[in-house]
């Protein structure tokens, strides 16, 4: 895989990582979403007054465009491995902007998904 190609990949998992964690930031606000009627509208409005929620609507739409070109240049079964950087990228931002605990376990988890992503992209 060229570098400039998995440029364009690692750009979509970045933009996906960030509306996953404006996704979280806007849930801050509505707390946990009940599926009953009332709790879910409640919700809805919320999140749809919500700056994180819209830049996280946002970087998913952007992160479609910028995955669909990296998917042009690279074969999807050498692409799709790369995704699960997501994982790594998410938990660390998590860990590090909202405060959330990584575990040893986890660490461990990253490490093997580090490792399998690496495996794909040099074969």
């Amino acid at each position: 895989m060229r570098v400039a190609d998995g440029g364009w990949l690692l750009l979509g998992v970045a933009l996906n990582a960030a509306a996953q964690l404006g996704l979280k930031a806007a849930t801050r606000a509505t707390g946990v979403i009940t599926v009953d009627g009332a709790g879910l509208w409640r919700s809805g409005l919320t999140l749809a007054a919500s700056t994180p929620f819209w830049l996280a609507i946002c970087a998913y739409g952007v992160s479609v465009i910028v995955w669909t070109i990296g998917l042009s240049r690279v074969p999807v079964s050498q692409a799709y491995p790369v995704l699960s950087l997501g994982y790594v990228v998410t938990a660390l931002a998590a860990w590090i902007m909202l405060g959330e605990t990584i575990t040893l376990t986890r660490w461990v988890g990253i490490g093997v998904i580090m490792a399998g992503v690496w495996l794909v992209v040099r074969s």
